[in-house]
Formats: structure tokens, sequence, C-alpha cells
């Protein structure tokens, strides 16, 4: 398979490169570096720098490297905070960016794509467990603008012979085995809970802020389901091969199909230190429960996830250690 990731030098998308390199793949990495990393940029990968909503980069891209298998897109502004305050940015780089993609994947005929969206297009589900049928009503303009990517892609692959996956992600954390690479804690804009408390447990940080003990939850605290980010790029390897393989298009869900609130995490942490802790006031977009199904994910690929919430938090504190 000769793959291009764009995103590629970023948390996920990098961790996607490595396990398509340890599979013997040829990979391309396509990053404007804003948020991604160089130093995560494996040995054997290529990397072209390049922005996805520039159509010169793109074209420029592809008239140099050509016949790919797979596209995998993990090129996206993902900080739901930060999308309150500022929507035409992440309208702009999230739906332009594929619109750019999507229009030069026509026109030097690339049919297949593998594309990250999130279980933000789900706003606050009408239930616990999150089904990929379910009604989707995002919240915050990071949910919409991956929600109107995915219903782009699917009304291209009734016009352009285009055959995706689209993954609906939820809180993925943790690092690589090989502690090469993990979540870029170097970034001072961290609004994720394992990073944010990877830093709290090795005194990096004072203490954690616990956004609203008023859910309607078991401990009222916000419960996420986590997954673990090389489970998450597995999935992708998987579902590649499963388009290469000639099956139909699909819309996944990839996560553990367990919550946990956020003073669970704690308790879980202490194992490693000591978490100082104050409850402070909810942050608008946060819904109270997000909970993965991923029935329909072992069905289609046979995907499992294998590493469980103590490899999470294991491997995200090795790593922070390691760089910090």
């Amino acid at each position: 398979m000769k793959a291009l990731v764009i995103g590629g030098a970023g948390y996920i998308g990098s961790h996607l490169v490595y396990e398509l390199i340890r599979d013997n793949h040829e990979v391309i990495i396509f990053d404007n570096l804003s948020t991604g990393n160089k130093n995560n940029v494996h040995s054997k990968a290529k990397f072209y720098l390049g922005d996805i909503t520039n159509n010169e980069d793109l074209v420029s891209l592809l008239s140099k490297e050509s016949n790919f298998d797979v596209v995998f897109h993990f090129a996206a502004k993902l900080i739901v905070s930060e999308s309150m305050e500022k929507p035409l940015e992440y309208y702009y780089n999230n739906v332009e960016g594929v619109r750019t993609l999507l229009e030069n994947m026509n026109k030097f005929k690339l049919n297949k794509i593998i594309f990250s969206s999130t279980a933000a297009v789900y706003g606050n589900p009408i239930k616990d467990i999150c089904e990929e049928e379910d009604l989707t009503n995002p919240i915050n303009p990071y949910g919409e603008t991956k929600l109107i990517c995915e219903k782009m892609i699917k009304w291209c692959s009734h016009v352009n012979n285009l055959k995706y996956g689209i993954f609906r992600y939820f809180n993925v954390a943790g690092g690589d085995k090989s502690l090469e690479i993990g979540y870029d804690y170097h970034n001072p804009n961290k609004t994720h809970l394992i990073p944010i408390i990877t830093e709290v447990a090795l005194g990096i940080r004072e203490k954690l802020n616990v956004y609203g003990n008023d859910y309607d939850t078991r401990d009222g605290t916000c419960i996420r389901d986590y997954i673990h980010v090389t489970d998450l790029a597995k999935a992708h390897l998987l579902g590649a091969k499963h388009l290469l393989s000639g099956n139909d298009s699909f819309l996944l869900n990839l996560g553990s199909n367990n919550g946990y609130s956020v003073l669970e995490i704690i308790e879980a942490t202490k194992k490693y230190a000591q978490i100082n802790y104050e409850i402070s006031k909810r942050r608008e977009g946060d819904p109270s429960i997000l909970i993965a199904s991923n029935e329909k994910a072992k069905e289609v690929l046979n995907w499992r996830p294998e590493l469980k919430l103590d490899d999470i938090i294991k491997t995200s504190i090795e790593y922070c250690k390691k760089i910090l």
C-alpha cells in the first residue's frame, strides 16, 4: 500500500504512520506543522510541507507523488472551546481543507479516503451509548464542521467513484509503546483530560481543574470513553485494507464501549501519583456523557481495542517524563 497521510506529523497521524511502516507500507506525509511536529516524522516516511487549504500545495504534492492507494485525513483544528470562540477559523480549515482535498483527489484520480471525524457530531446524545445511526446534533462548531465534512465525502462518493471510511473518534489518549512519539506536551493550549492529569501527576502542573460536578452522571462529573491511540491507529490500517479488498464504504465509531468520569480518571491515576484538583464551573459546549458503541467496528473490521485505561495513563506518563 502507498499511503498519503495528511496531518501525519500530528499526534494521531504520526501513530498511524508508525503502524503503516511496521506493516511494511510506503508512507508520504503532508503537514503544515501548525500543530504537528517534525520530530514525529518517521525516518522511513517521506515528508512534504504544505497546507491542505492551499490548492497549489496539494497540486504540487500530487504532481510529484502519484498512485496513492489510500489517503488518510488528520488535518483539522480540534479544540472544542476554541471553536466556540473562533468558529470561522474552524469552518475554513476543517471544511475548506476537505473540499480542496476532495477536489484534487478527483482531479488526480485518487478514490479511497479514510477520514477522521469525532463523537462531537452527536452533541448531547439522547442515550448513554452512541451508535452510528443515532441522531447527529453538534453543539459546537468543531463537531459541526466534522459533520459537514462527513456529508461532503458521502455526496462525493455518489458522483466520483469515491470509497470512504469515516471514523468517529471518542477520547484518544496514550502514546506508542516505543515512546518515540506521543502527545505534544510542549503545546501550551491543552484541553484534554489525560494530558493535563499527566502533567499534574509529574508535578509540571499544580492542579487539575474539574469543569463541573453537577452533571447528571454517577458522580456529577463528565463521563467519556477513552481509547488508546495505538488501537485507533490499528483501526485505520484495518479500514484501509477493508477498502482495498473491494468492500463497501463505512462509517464507524472508535471507542472502548466503556465510560469513565473525571473523578474516576483521577482515582486511576493515583496509582502513579497524587493528583491535586479543584472543582470549577462547566465549560461551554461539553456534553455530560459520550460513550461509543463499537459493535459495528467489531463486525465490519473485526477490530477490538486491546489496550486498557491503565495502558493509556502509563504510556502518557512515561512519554511525558521522557521528553520534558
